[in-house]
């Protein structure tokens, strides 16, 4: 039977001091460049569209966003190099990056990034209640899915390893 919340176990305990090429390049310079630069090639895309309008173009803008960072981070679990023995092997990007340890810098702003371009879609709406909730559940799932509560729990049985 399956049940509906799991936690996933660790392979091994991780050291602070290695590195994980994996999730390293989240702290690097240049990567949160990265997520601002992405923010305005989306609205640029959607705004250029000859049937989209500033509301329509800010809500894509927000729903692409938060797909790309819920695929990126919370989606897919493992890493495509062979490090610590298989370690990383059933987590996902967001529990690899700096080795599971909560609220750090990185971690701050890729929370609040996503709730910055939430409250950008909501405005340039115009506060309609109809793309408000749109773009409400969708920076509610990726805030959730970034709680340290839901650290390595799955739901469903989605992502779950093949060792688990």
């Amino acid at each position: 039977m399956h049940t509906f919340v799991q936690r996933v176990a660790s392979a091994a305990n991780l050291n602070e001091y290695s590195v994980n090429p994996n999730s390293h390049w989240v702290n690097l310079k240049g990567s949160w460049t990265t997520h601002i630069v992405t923010i305005v090639v989306f609205r640029f895309l959607f705004g250029v569209l000859p049937w989209s309008t500033p509301e329509l173009s800010w809500t894509l803008t927000n729903l692409s966003y938060c797909l790309f960072q819920y695929i990126m981070f919370h989606g897919i679990i493992g890493t495509p190099f062979e490090v610590n023995q298989g370690a990383y092997d059933n987590l996902t990007l967001w529990e690899q990056m700096d080795n599971g340890e909560q609220y750090t810098p990185t971690k701050k702003f890729l929370t609040v990034f996503p709730i910055v371009v939430f409250l950008l879609s909501t405005h340039y709406s115009n506060y309609d209640i109809a793309t408000f909730i749109i773009n409400f559940t969708a920076i509610l799932i990726i805030l959730i899915a970034k709680l340290p509560a839901f650290h390595r729990v799955r739901f469903f049985g989605i992502n779950m390893g093949q060792n688990d």
